[in-house]
């Protein structure tokens, strides 16, 4: 039997407790919102992982126009430089919200913000807290600061499975709850439920989180965007653990350096060295792996012994596969690590769906482009769940009428779906890869069954890679070493993707360049 939850009627709703789903609760307060998420408050959120902070051009030596000239630098030709240039204009502002909220930023002798370097960063200007736990820290304040707030209703244990609709507007949300199906109606709901990296097998996300936003909102008709970029992150501590545990940007930042096998220090030929781009430093990493050997992360000269002092988490991790980082070598390999597609939106996180906003790493904002600048991600996160906030706000409640209990789906699997994706969409790519896991994961995709879900989400980056027949990011393609002149973004719908699908060349699955 499916329950009706008539005394939250007309209320926001949002889905996801990671920062971007949080943000946005707490800017709506005082007006009545509901957070709803599958486990305890900010649990299971990649938000809560993050381990280097948020950039902010907070220094002295700093300024918004040398942030947006590294975004654009490292968005490879596909950001959105008004997009960017906003969010990156508020960073000051996020943090001093993020402050308001109960967030302790780590501050040197003086009292000033300490600012940390990372990748493809001009200047030292990562805000961070208790080190590298800062993505814990921020979101263990602001679950404190929702639990004290009144206007914030907080569903746990509620898994969202479908948006339902009335015509093309948002009417209500379908989840699944220990009793059985449940529906919120509703005419506002904002999808703030991370990203794709558990459709990997060696990612450093969350491993329950396949892309269920996208999923939800391209069955409810939303445009999707710019889906074949998924970043990985160089550095994972290479070991057996699942997910993979992430050795920060931060720690190359501090002096750490790349070295293979044979202890040669294979990044220094490449122009800015251990901190290029993150796409550039995947792609040599799997290089280097690819020719049979290894890869590590020497901090002995950089850090030695401060190492665990700087790096608490990350050496922790490191300790618990017999590693000590100050006097022992790093090994690391490339891993999924965020995701610049998504379900595309305005600068204020409205969707092509009305009633439908999106927010944090679900969305394609184009701020990121085809490649993500280091620690972006939260402060991207931060302003937009404001934004989404005040944007909802400001839109009337439709009036609800009544909604139609729609069958539960089946819970999502992606066990079926990860081998395809691991093997075929990887940090190199090629027509026979993508063409190949097209062919696999249509069948899912448009099956009923629990692979579903995130054989859609796999299928669209799969689609979207093969229409770009260019390297550019984070999308490497063998058959295509070069960079087209003419950057294009792409969106376009589930439906548009599907026509594509059945249209492509069958391919037998290939191994991977």
């Amino acid at each position: 039997m499916t329950e009706i939850l008539e005394q939250l009627a007309g209320r926001t709703v949002i889905v996801g407790s990671g920062l971007a789903g949080l943000m946005t609760a707490l800017t709506l307060a005082p007006e009545p919102c509901v957070i709803v998420t599958r486990a305890a408050l900010g649990a299971e959120t990649s938000s809560a992982w993050a381990q280097g902070g948020i950039a902010a051009s907070m220094g002295a030596d700093d300024s918004a126009e040398l942030h947006l000239a590294d975004t654009l630098a490292a968005g490879d030709g596909l950001c959105d430089p008004a997009v960017a240039a906003g969010i990156i204009a508020e960073a000051p502002a996020a943090i001093a919200a993020l402050e308001r909220a109960g967030v302790r930023f780590d501050r040197n002798a003086a009292g000033e913000l300490s600012l940390g370097l990372e990748a493809a960063h001009c200047r030292r200007r990562i805000v961070h807290a208790e080190g590298d736990g800062s993505g814990a820290a921020i979101t263990a304040a602001l679950v404190r600061a929702v639990l004290q707030t009144p206007s914030i209703t907080v569903l746990e244990g509620f898994e969202a499975r479908r948006i339902l609709m009335t015509g093309d507007h948002v009417a209500g949300l379908l989840c699944a709850t220990a009793n059985g199906a449940a529906i919120l109606p509703t005419s506002k709901v904002v999808l703030a439920t991370g990203g794709i990296g558990g459709l990997y097998d060696a990612t450093t996300n969350p491993m329950g989180n396949f892309g269920q936003g996208i999923a939800l909102a391209a069955r409810a008709g939303a445009d999707l965007a710019d889906m074949e970029f998924v970043q990985f992150h160089p550095t994972a501590l290479d070991s057996r653990r699942r997910p993979l545990a992430l050795v920060s940007e931060a720690v190359r930042g501090e002096g750490a350096l790349l070295v293979n096998g044979k202890g040669e220090r294979f990044m220094a030929r490449i122009s800015g060295a251990e901190l290029a781009p993150r796409d550039v430093v995947a792609r040599a990493i799997s290089a280097e792996i690819g020719r049979g050997g290894k890869v590590f992360l020497d901090a002995r000269n950089a850090l030695g012994g401060r190492f665990a002092m700087r790096f608490p988490v990350i050496s922790a991790l490191c300790g618990e596969v017999g590693i000590d980082p100050a006097t022992d070598l790093i090994p690391v390999r490339p891993a999924v690590h965020y995701h610049m597609g998504g379900v595309a939106t305005d600068a204020n996180g409205r969707s092509s769906v009305p009633g439908l906003w999106v927010a944090g790493e679900a969305a394609s904002t184009g701020l990121h482009g085809a490649n993500r600048l280091a620690s972006n991600s939260l402060l991207e996160a931060t302003v937009m769940g404001m934004r989404t906030a005040r944007d909802t706000s400001g839109v009337p409640a439709n009036g609800i009428g009544s909604v139609i209990a729609a069958k539960l789906p089946a819970p999502a699997d992606a066990s079926l779906v990860r081998p395809i994706v691991s093997r075929h969409l990887g940090v190199l790519r090629n027509a026979g890869t993508v063409n190949g896991a097209i062919a696999a994961l249509l069948p899912l995709a448009e099956s009923t069954g629990p692979a579903a879900d995130p054989a859609i989400v796999a299928l669209l980056i799969a689609v979207f890679a093969s229409l770009r027949m260019e390297s550019r990011g984070a999308h490497a393609r063998t058959d295509f070493p070069l960079r087209l002149a003419d950057a294009q973004r792409r969106r376009m719908g589930l439906s548009d993707a599907l026509e594509i699908a059945h249209a492509t060349p069958p391919y037998t699955l290939a191994r991977s360049a």
